[in-house]
């Protein structure tokens, strides 16, 4: 197995650079460098280092040695902790380069090590892409849960009971055609706990999709006719100028966006042109792309808004579904109290009366929408999945859990097996325990080069 290494740390000036080195020559390396032994295992030591070719001076480090298996990839691991300076990081990645036996290391090189050593499944590796990729709390708490093992261990469970069942099944094939065997019967005698084990898969995948909402982020579109509102109202809920806003009708033409954290959870928040009889191929355009948005979002602000005469609702919430907040802007301008106001086109929708200009309801309006945000967050008590790969998984599972169930009521133990091993199998890929190259080559390559 080659020793590989890498800048672990991200590249530029800082104040201390972490390079990792992995395998069997690690201990070595760090004999040629620094002309001692690593020291104890998990002890960090001061060493000056030197460029074995030349003798060269390289920098003060301090060096840790983890020792196999004991260690992030299972192998013998040493980790080069040196001052941050461009100069110091390139002139000690060079010294390694020239050592026999070393390599730079690939994408995601390490990780891949550790889970081909048993260190991590294959659930466990995305949690820790996951958990490197977060940016918000909500992401940083799935990513952990599943770094930690959550879906697994739910998972080797489910594996460990299936493979109960499918020993019960194999003996009735082997053994239950002869006669008095007590392999008889067997096959049928598991449909209650495969109609259990089935359910409960059933009832992880029946999640709404939180856990990829998690991951990837919400949407929330603002639409509504021109002049609404919806660019002031994006520019307070995100705290910034994100959108141009004008009295003339029509200044979005395009779909505008702003990333925010809400409950913890990534939110895009997505300003679209105003909905209306379009006056040009542009605004028709800017007009298309509205509609496409809102079909997307996860939900929608519909706004509605009051004219200055406080006469007319420009916009309608006919359309608003029961997911969507629908707002009435400007409401400052009526002429009445809101639950009095004329409500053509409002088709007698909850709405609440807010105005951006004066700040009014708009504390409201931000509590409603981080509640609708937290609706879609997961429960912190079932194992998340959080890719689409899990939830194909589990679906091929439960199709086999279903087949298997419909063979053994007709007494069919052979087919009922099979179907059996093909659940087996499915989780089997969900964790990484059968033949994944192609995955894991799309897997790691999401990783950045010293991890």
């Amino acid at each position: 197995m080659e020793t590989i290494f890498a800048l672990s740390t991200p590249p530029g000036k800082g104040g201390v650079a972490v390079i990792r080195i992995s395998g069997p020559g690690a201990g070595a390396a760090i004999e040629k460098l620094s002309g001692r032994e690593p020291g104890a295992p998990r002890q960090a030591v001061l060493r000056r280092l030197r460029d074995p070719a030349t003798g060269a001076w390289l920098d003060e480090a301090l060096v840790l040695f983890f020792k196999s298996p004991a260690s992030f990839t299972g192998e013998d691991v040493a980790e080069l902790h040196v001052h941050g300076g461009r100069a110091v990081v390139e002139a000690v990645l060079g010294a390694l380069t020239r050592l026999p036996g070393l390599a730079p290391a690939e994408r995601g090189a390490f990780t891949r090590r550790a889970f081909e050593n048993g260190r991590l499944d294959l659930t466990e590796v995305e949690g820790l892409a996951d958990l490197i990729d977060a940016e918000t709390a909500g992401q940083r708490e799935q990513a952990l849960r599943q770094m930690t093992g959550a879906l697994k261990e739910k998972a080797e469970d489910w594996r460990a009971r299936l493979i109960a069942m499918s020993a019960y099944v194999e003996a009735d094939i082997d053994f239950g055609e002869e006669e008095g065997d007590v392999g008889a019967g067997l096959g049928a005698s598991i449909l209650p706990g495969l109609g259990a084990l089935k359910s409960e898969i059933e009832a992880v995948l029946a999640d709404g999709y939180r856990g990829e909402l998690v991951r990837r982020g919400l949407e929330i579109a603002i639409v509504g006719p021109p002049n609404a509102g919806k660019s002031s109202l994006l520019n307070w809920l995100c705290g910034r100028e994100a959108a141009i806003v004008s009295e003339e009708a029509g200044t979005t033409r395009d779909v505008i966006e702003a990333r925010m954290e809400l409950a913890g959870l990534p939110v895009t928040m997505a300003d679209t042109a105003g909905l209306r009889e379009a006056e040009n191929a542009v605004e028709a355009e800017g007009v298309r792309r509205a509609l496409a948005r809102a079909e997307t979002a996860d939900f929608r602000i519909v706004m509605a808004a009051v004219n200055p005469e406080g006469h007319e609702i420009l916009g309608s919430f006919e359309e608003a579904t029961p997911d969507d907040v629908c707002v009435l802007n400007k409401s400052d301008y009526l002429d009445s109290a809101p639950e009095q106001v004329p409500v053509a086109g409002l088709c007698g929708r909850e709405f609440l009366p807010i105005s951006v200009k004066k700040g009014q309801g708009l504390e409201e309006l931000a509590a409603l929408i981080e509640q609708k945000v937290r609706c879609l967050a997961p429960s912190m008590d079932n194992p998340v999945i959080s890719r689409e790969r899990h939830r194909i998984a589990l679906q091929e599972c439960v199709a086999g859990l279903a087949g298997a169930e419909r063979w053994l009521a007709e007494d069919d133990v052979v087919l009922g097996g099979e179907e059996l091993r093909q659940a087996l199998r499915a989780l089997g890929r969900l964790t990484g325990r059968v033949d994944v190259e192609e995955l894991l080559d799309v897997v790691f390559r999401d990783f950045c080069i010293g991890k």
